[in-house]
Formats: structure tokens, sequence, C-alpha cells
């Protein structure tokens, strides 16, 4: 909860809009920045100044939007918005949720990603320092189209006006209204219920307009980082503030010992983790909670999605998902890793390789042309080229062990379930249906038989017969 010096009373989260701009079946806040949904940044931020009580408003595709903040934020109000009539009505919803309380009520939006808890917390502290009833958090931009702009006197704001009503001198101005704001309770309060609708809606804006009107001084908190007030209203807006989280987190890599070849071409998802001397090459994406340690290779063209990569490994042109690469590892180019595979240090998984539920043992390799699911292999073991663990019987899911030290020829076929043990050697070729044991040579297949003139006999307009009759003639 926090002391009275570093909490707030409540915040009050708007996210009941429409969000037609998105043109999705997803609720606009669902959809993601940087690995989180919108909805979650805004949720960080707002926990970032100790509410007593965080209330989010939902309204529009609330039953996607609830179901989500079970998952993110399960703990926090809600409120719901049957009708929506304007920022207002919006908050007048949020506030009976709130209850009766003294304090700061900051108010805020769920798709405004870029907002951190850091700028929140400033804007409070602005509000306790010039002990004002209103404090409303603006930002100076070069094109202020569409913006409410704030009109000034010093330190005083006398107003807002909007993008539509301003005149041209009004429009001129290019500090904006970011919509977001902190208020005394009780102004909060009184100044929604003296709201008129206009057009049908009731305009938070009007609550600074009666907290003047009583001789309440309204100031403002201008935040530089101009990134931090904007919204998202489509895909494009989305596009813009992904590009610009993505330029952010790959910049303070860089600063803490992370060399990106080419940071346009690189994304890095807020979750993921980085050790100095990493190396990230073009085109690779890390998502999730992929954790890379020191020295480790990525890249280029590689996605890795909740992958733990060890020192000193190196993956190229791959995709991996809940996978663990032990140190000095080598995976690529073009292999899949799917979930479950583990592979062990100095370990290798190769060219056009693909595992799943696959544990591969310290310095085992399974160089190319490989499916190696429901698998587990031993330290030292080398599985050759086309080699394929068949663990699927149409119905049921079995597992194939192959001990430490032995080898597997091209072109296998292990049939599971089924155990190779130590130092085993399995011939090219074989289709195994049995347990090798320890220290045996298996050859699984059909001995060779050459029939000598059975193409003339049989294939009589093959190119070699046809050739032969062409030089009779």
């Amino acid at each position: 909860m926090g002391s009275e010096r570093d909490s707030v009373a409540a915040v009050i989260l708007l996210a009941a809009g429409s969000g037609t701009g998105m043109k999705s079946r997803t609720s606009k806040l669902l959809h993601t920045l940087s690995g989180r949904s919108l909805l979650s940044w805004a949720v960080a931020a707002a926990e970032g100044v100790n509410p007593d009580r965080l209330v989010v408003v939902v309204g529009y595709q609330k039953e996607q939007v609830e179901a989500h903040l079970n998952d993110i934020a399960p703990a926090v109000l809600r409120a719901v918005q049957e009708d929506p009539r304007g920022t207002g009505h919006a908050v007048a919803c949020g506030l009976e949720a709130v209850g009766d309380t003294d304090g700061e009520i900051v108010v805020t939006y769920g798709d405004v990603p870029l907002l951190t808890g850091e700028t929140l917390r400033r804007l409070v502290a602005t509000h306790r320092q010039a002990g004002n009833a209103v404090t409303v958090l603006t930002s100076v931009v070069d094109d202020p189209t569409g913006y409410g702009r704030i009109l000034r006197s010093g330190d005083d704001i006398l107003g807002i006006v909007e993008h539509r009503d301003a005149d041209d001198a009004q429009r001129a101005i290019n500090e904006i209204n970011s919509g977001i704001y902190v208020f005394a309770a009780q102004t909060l309060r009184d100044g929604l219920a003296q709201l008129t609708p206009v057009n049908g809606e009731l305009n938070l804006i009007d609550v600074l307009t009666y907290a003047r009107g009583r001789g309440e001084r309204v100031g403002a908190f201008v935040e530089a980082d101009h990134w931090q007030t904007e919204g998202v209203n489509d895909r494009v807006q989305l596009a813009a503030l992904s590009a610009e989280m993505n330029r952010r987190i790959v910049a303070k890599w860089m600063r803490e010992g992370v060399t990106v070849i080419d940071p346009a071409t690189t994304w890095i998802e807020a979750g993921v983790s980085l050790e100095p001397d990493v190396e990230v090459w073009p085109g690779t994406i890390l998502r999730g909670a992929t954790s890379i340690a020191a020295g480790a290779v990525i890249g280029p063209d590689t996605r890795l999605t909740d992958v733990e990569v060890g020192e000193g490994a190196e993956v190229l042109r791959s995709e991996a998902t809940l996978a663990v690469i032990e140190a000095r590892a080598t995976v690529g180019p073009f292999s899949y890793l799917r979930p479950g595979t583990q592979l062990g240090p100095r370990g290798k998984i190769g060219a056009f390789v693909e595992t799943k539920n696959a544990q591969i043992g310290e310095g085992t390799k399974v160089p190319h042309l490989t499916y190696c699911g429901d698998a587990e292999l031993g330290a030292g073991t080398n599985i050759g080229a086309g080699t394929i663990f068949a663990n699927y019987d149409g119905t049921n899911k079995h597992r194939t062990t192959v001990g430490e030290r032995s080898f597997i020829g091209s072109d296998t076929v292990l049939i599971a379930p089924v155990h190779v043990g130590d130092d085993a050697f399995v011939a090219a070729g074989s289709a195994l249906t049995s347990d090798v044991e320890s220290g045996a040579l298996a050859v699984a297949r059909g001995r060779q038989r050459n029939i000598p003139g059975w193409v003339e006999k049989h294939r009589a307009r093959t190119a070699r017969t046809s050739r032969t009759t062409t030089e009779k003639e």
C-alpha cells in the first residue's frame, strides 16, 4: 500500500473504449507491444505510484479485457461503463469503485504503452509540491494536430481547448494535453457531479474549469519524452510505438555491453535478458523470457522464444521455442528446436534438423537432415544424416534412448520405443524395431541382390536400351 508520502489513494485506468480503429476482433488493449499487451504496460505504470486502489474501467469487449486482467493483474478492481458517455462518465464509473477516499486520484489510460511509473511519480510529486487541485500531464510536440491545446498563464493552466474548437492562434500552440491527470479526490468528486452533457457526453476536461471556478489551482507537469503521451488508436500507431519501444530496448542492451550489429533489424522483447559480450546479428528476434549468456552469438535470421542460451553458444539462422542450448553448443543453420529440446554443452544441432522433447547429451552431434523427437541421447553420440526418430504410431507417442558414445549411421529409422546402449553402432540404412545392447553392431536392412540383365528384360524403353538401339541404327 505504501505510506502517505509514497502512495496515492487511487488510480483510475480507463479501458472501456471501442478501439474501432484497430479493425480487430481482439480488444485493442490486448494487442501486444514488445511482448506485452497494451493493458499490461498501462497496469505496470499505474502500479508505479503504489495506489491503495487500482480500478480498471472496462466496457467494450469487456469479457476479453476482464479475462486478460485475471491473468496479468487479478487483484485490481473493475468498474463497468455499460453506456459510454465520455471520459467524465468513465471516470465517474471508476470513482464508484474507489469509494470514499481522500488524497490524490490519478487518471490514466490503457492504450499509452510507453508511459512509465516514474513519469507518474514525477507527475504526483509536482502536484503535491505546487499544492494543486488538478495537475495535467502535458508534452510539447512538433505536430499537435488533433490534440487538445494547453492554455497557460505562466505556471497556471487556464484551460484546455480541443483541436476542433481552437482558433488559429490556439492551434499554433504545441503543448498538448495527454488526458492523464492527478486530482484531489474531493475536487474530482465534486467536479464530476457538476458536469453537464455536451453532445451526449460528459467531458473530464470540464472538471478543470470547475476547479478554477472555485479558485483552486490547476497546474501541469511537462513530460519531455512525448512518446510517453502517445496513444494507440490504429495499427499504424501501434507499429510506430512498437518500433520506438524496440529502439529503446535495443539501445539499453547495447549500453550494457551487448553487440547488436544492425539495430534496425533486431527485435528484442521486454522480458529478454542478455549478458555482456553477446553478439546479435541482423534479422534476429528475441522473444518472451529468452536469456542469453555472455559470449553467445545469435543470428543472423534467428528467432528465439523462451529459450535459454549458455555461455559461448552459437545459434545461426534457426528457430527455437522453450528450449535450452547449453554452453558452447552450436545450432543451425536452418534448425528447428521445438519445446522440450535440451542441447548439452558442446553439442550440435545442425542444418535442417528438427527436434522436439529431446535431451541431447554433452558433445553429442545431430549434424543434419534429422528429425529427433521424444528422444534422449547420451554424451558423445553421433547421429548420421537423414536419421528419423519415429516416435508416433498413429495413436501414441513413444520414446527412444541412445546411450553414450554410440554411432547411428545415416538414413536410419529408430522406431520407438527402442533403446540403443552405450558404445553401440547402427549400420546406415537400418530400420530398428528392437533394442541394441551396449557395444553391439546392429544391421537392420535386407541383403543387397544384383540381378544381371534385369533392365533389358523388364524395362526395354529405358535410356540404356534406347541408346543401344540408336547406336545399332
